[in-house]
């Protein structure tokens, strides 16, 4: 009928024509981005993950994937202060091992090599506001 005659039309849409689209593949080549992150080096080392909503947990990563899912292995959490729910204290409960959903997880670092430092932004504004 007279719908095949408009078939046999480009439309730039669909396809792989037309603007946007696809995801990407162009040239030929791979069509796969390197990461931003380079979890590869911190595999089976002893890594420190903060996740959303405050959560905060320790232990040997094991894998992840390409939307950051994580599985660490030997996982201890922080437990939060009873009195401070924002504070974090040292005591942990063991998780032994987990599975973190990429959404969750706003921060992957080495637990060598790194330590605590005082926030300078708490410690200045509070006594600039005294002076006043």
């Amino acid at each position: 009928m007279s719908s095949a005659g408009n078939d046999s039309k480009p439309t730039g849409r669909g396809g792989g024509g037309g603007r946007g689209g696809g995801r990407g593949g162009g040239g030929g080549g791979s069509s796969k981005k390197e990461s931003i992150l380079e979890l590869a080096k911190l595999v089976d080392s002893n890594v420190r993950v903060k996740c959303l909503g405050g959560r905060e947990l320790r232990g040997a990563l094991r894998g992840y994937d390409e939307l950051v899912n994580l599985v660490l292995d030997d996982c201890e959490e922080f437990l939060r202060d009873p009195e401070d729910s924002e504070r974090i204290t040292n005591q942990t409960r063991r998780l032994g091992l987990v599975v973190i959903r990429g959404t969750q997880v706003s921060l992957v670092s080495p637990e060598e090599g790194t330590e605590e430092i005082a926030n300078p932004f708490l410690g200045g504004g509070e006594e600039e506001e005294e002076e006043e």
